[in-house]
């Protein structure tokens, strides 16, 4: 996540897809441009760098121009174009070809559209690097576009927030929320599950459990339940995507949380890019990893008092116990590493009186 000015602004789009974008664009430019000698037309100050990938793409005769308009203020467009530098090139008879950065509502490209009909011009193109179609309201075809976004504000790749963020080469989205997304971990014994109760109820947040939204789906028979369950009967793995997609309807289930805390996912680097882009499609993302620290000889003896009354085997043979402890943190570590490196990663010390142990975890959570 990033910040500039005020405002909080999470990945959304790489360098490597914008690249690979204006590439497959740049072919169809090509294509259809070859014998024309197109002038094309750059309109600043947003697409100072999509202009400069376009041409250096462009295999063959071709013009520059530019043109500055102006239609955002902060990150709300006014729907007022003013022209503040204008076409003076003889452009009757030629094939014009406007480079846009983003195209949202369409009243840039309305303008320009009537401003080079006017100079007698033999065909308009336009090509953007980012097209809204949710917003776009006119009637003007748009030729080519890198890549189709919803309507969220956006910066980076000579896109701004107020004079910043040109300069940067992957994308970023406006984080629409103020959203609280824990990523809960503790082994076998630590107390994770009453953990996971008391910060749902002090932080209003909403508690998806993987193994509590598989019962249901299945226990149901929802299309996705009966998907799953086709591969467990199959003695298979559950492809991520289906898991992933029943989160996606768990989320949505709460479009007005504060949060949410996972608990039981991810438990690999895959699992944790597809939730992390489960939540930058929401205008969110993981605010933290949280894992309750406990030491193995405790968590041993922890479990096989709980299997005096939990009735549960694995609660009761040591070797068991000891074999679930070694597989929790053998899938852990990845994740520890992967969200240590996002600096995104805390450990939390698991010992002691429920009361203390959650004020621990609150000391992390009211900091992120």
């Amino acid at each position: 996540m990033i910040k500039l000015h005020d405002l909080q602004f999470i990945p959304f789009i790489t360098e490597n897809e914008i690249v690979a974008a204006i590439d497959k664009m740049s072919d169809r430019l090509n294509k259809d441009l070859s014998d024309k000698n197109p002038l094309f037309i750059g309109v600043l100050n947003g697409a100072f760098m999509f202009v400069s990938e376009v041409l250096k793409r462009f295999q063959f005769d071709c013009e520059i121009s530019f043109v500055k308009l102006a239609s955002y203020k902060g990150t709300k467009t006014t729907n007022e174009i003013q022209e503040l530098i204008g076409l003076e090139d003889n452009i009757s008879g030629r094939t014009v070809v406007v480079l846009e950065d983003i195209v949202d509502t369409g009243n840039t490209i309305a303008l320009l559209d009537k401003m080079l009909k006017d100079k007698d011009c033999k065909e308009v193109k336009v090509a953007t690097l980012f097209f809204k179609p949710e917003a776009y309201t006119k009637q003007i075809k748009i030729d080519y576009y890198g890549i189709e976004i919803p309507n969220k504000f956006i910066v980076g790749y000579g896109l701004d927030y107020d004079g910043l963020g040109r300069n940067l080469t992957d994308v970023y989205q406006l984080k629409s929320s103020n959203m609280t997304n824990l990523v809960l971990f503790g082994p076998p014994g630590a107390g994770k599950g009453t953990q996971a109760e008391v910060l749902k109820q002090k932080y209003d947040l909403i508690h998806i459990s993987t193994g509590d939204v598989f019962r249901y789906n299945i226990k149901n028979a929802t299309k996705l339940g009966t998907l799953a369950k086709s591969y467990i009967d199959k003695g298979q793995l559950v492809p991520d995507e289906v898991t992933i997609n029943m989160l996606n309807a768990e989320v949505d289930k709460n479009p007005n949380a504060n949060g949410f805390i996972f608990d039981g996912f991810p438990r690999t680097e895959a699992q944790a890019d597809s939730l992390s882009e489960l939540l930058v499609s929401k205008g969110s993302e993981v605010s933290a990893m949280v894992a309750l620290e406990v030491d193995d000889e405790v968590l041993v003896q922890r479990l096989l008092e709980r299997g005096k009354t939990s009735g549960r085997p694995d609660d009761a043979d040591e070797t068991v116990i000891r074999n679930r402890i070694k597989v929790y943190y053998d899938e852990t570590a990845i994740l520890k590493n992967y969200y240590q490196k996002q600096n995104k990663y805390f450990g939390v010390d698991g010992v002691g009186a429920i009361n203390e142990i959650t004020e621990r975890l609150s000391q992390v959570i009211d900091k992120l």
